[in-house]
């Protein structure tokens, strides 16, 4: 049941047998094997690669439930102080995880010895089906209003530059002096910065000779001296709280970020994925 869920979400028998580690012979020969058990044929090829039939549909969204009421079950079999089992695949920005949760993650494997680990770093959205994802943490807003989705924290934003920067730039006074510094702009941000002081919305367009495609690379320009960026708290957590960087324009607020768990569409969350999920949340509750 679970190959032929991996092989329908994936729509091919390579992409499942990359997410289950076999080869793609074993996953066509249990898919036959399953189509002979049932006397059905639950898939047929299109341009689009490998559908559903109807009866193919059917089995798939009750082998999904059925799955998923396994997993559970298997938890509470288990006692909560058991721990969970099996692989758990995690997508996540990668300078976020690399600050905030693979430092983490050994207590969260400590709790729970009998599970393995993903970690696809990606600062990109992801599809998460096709790529077999349990548990996406994402930032910001999410494209997509349909996703299975659970808020987890908030980080404020600001206008965050190193000392070195501001001593030799000077330190922005209001939002329009931006226009002579150097903005650090990363790419899916976007050049019009907004700010609100008392009611009143400001907008400023900033420039710079650098934009990268990438937080990490954001972050090292700034800790570089190149300039100044909008970023969360959680972006230079430690380095604020050792004055490696700093906030200017503290009087004008720029608006929050929001974390989120993003659960696989058309798919109940496992107990592994919300387990994780309020592991991270009690994490960013601490920051």
């Amino acid at each position: 049941m679970a190959t032929f869920i991996r092989v329908v979400e994936t729509g091919s028998f390579s992409a499942a047998a990359r997410q289950l580690n076999v080869g793609q012979p074993a996953v066509s020969k249990i898919v036959a094997q399953l189509e002979s058990r049932l006397q059905t044929r639950l898939l047929t090829r299109s341009t689009h690669g490998l559908m559903p039939t109807e009866a193919g549909q059917r089995f798939y969204e009750r082998a999904r439930v059925a799955l998923q009421e396994a997993d559970e079950a298997e938890l509470a079999a288990r006692g909560a102080g058991k721990g969970l089992s099996g692989k758990l695949r995690i997508s996540a920005a990668t300078t976020f995880a690399r600050l905030h949760i693979i430092p983490q993650l050994p207590r969260f494997l400590e709790e729970h010895p009998e599970l393995n680990v993903d970690v696809i770093l990606d600062d990109r959205v992801i599809d998460l089906i096709a790529e077999g994802i349990d548990i996406s943490l994402r930032m910001g807003n999410l494209p997509d209003s349909s996703a299975v989705a659970r808020k987890l924290a908030t980080s404020p934003r600001s206008v965050i530059a190193t000392p070195g920067y501001l001593t030799q730039k000077g330190e922005p006074q209001t939002p329009a002096e931006l226009a002579e510094h150097e903005a650090i702009l990363y790419n899916p941000q976007p050049s019009l910065w907004s700010f609100t002081r008392h009611g009143t919305v400001i907008s400023i367009s900033v420039s710079g000779r650098l934009r990268v495609s990438a937080a990490e690379g954001q972050r090292a320009a700034v800790l570089s001296h190149m300039g100044l960026c909008i970023a969360s708290d959680w972006m230079f957590a430690d380095e604020l709280e050792k004055g490696a960087v700093r906030k200017v324009l503290t009087a004008w607020e720029l608006p929050s970020v929001d974390l989120w768990a993003v659960f696989p569409n058309g798919r109940l969350a496992s107990a592994k994925a919300r387990q994780f999920a309020g592991f991270v949340e009690a994490i960013m509750a601490g920051k």
